[in-house]
């Protein structure tokens, strides 16, 4: 099989290759977030992810994530799945459950780095806390209109949720903000693979203004 990873190894080594090869993510969402970082970072190298969601592929998702007509009615992570497997040949991890306080222990056992890219404040809190008590290292992406932040869990706070029950779904989002935060976050989670630091990052679309930090 060609190399599909040239121009990645060229650029960062082939033992950098071989360690993100190696390293083993578990992405929380199948959605805007979770969806576009999954193929993004087995493009780079990544081969041990697991995506857990329990949502299906709405005409809605298209425009933000990287299903096509032809998904809607499926299970995001069969979807993405599929779209993995055609894209660079590897088969990623799926779970089609919804993750609860009472199940994040099971469903995050054995990651090394938990990226958490839920839509909802109840997913979030449960990802986040799990996290906190067992030293599990998580690095949180989250959207809102031009904004981004890309926060590993010591500085994290878990966002409240909408008031009066509004649709999580039917937010102002444009495309180019997931990308770009996509594009952080994957370089985030290289960075944290390869040397261990932990860097944050948020941005405003508005203006493209990049702020970052280490944790």
């Amino acid at each position: 099989m060609p190399d599909v990873f040239l121009h990645e190894r060229l650029y960062r080594g082939g033992d950098a290759l071989a360690r993100l090869a190696a390293a083993r993510l578990t992405i929380c969402g199948a959605g805007a977030v979770g969806a576009n970082l999954t193929l993004n970072l087995v493009r780079q190298g990544f081969r041990a992810l697991t995506v857990i969601d329990f949502d299906r592929v709405e005409a809605h998702n298209i425009g933000t994530q990287i299903y096509t007509a032809g998904d809607v009615g499926a299970l995001k992570v069969d979807a993405l799945q599929a779209e993995v497997f055609r894209a660079v040949g590897v088969e990623i991890g799926t779970v089609r459950k919804e993750l609860t306080p009472a199940n994040a222990g099971r469903l995050l056992a054995g990651a090394e780095v938990v990226v958490d890219g839920f839509d909802n404040h109840a997913a979030r809190a449960a990802v986040t806390e799990h996290c906190r008590q067992g030293g599990q290292p998580c690095l949180h992406v989250g959207l809102s209109a031009d904004y981004a932040e890309i926060l590993w869990n010591e500085g994290y706070r878990v966002p409240q949720a909408p008031a009066g029950g509004a649709d999580v779904c039917e937010y102002p989002l444009a495309r180019n903000l997931i990308l770009f935060a996509v594009a952080l976050a994957s370089e985030a989670l290289v960075r944290y693979v390869l040397t261990g630091r932990q860097q944050n990052y948020s941005f405003t679309l508005g203006d493209l203004q990049v702020n970052r930090e280490r944790a």
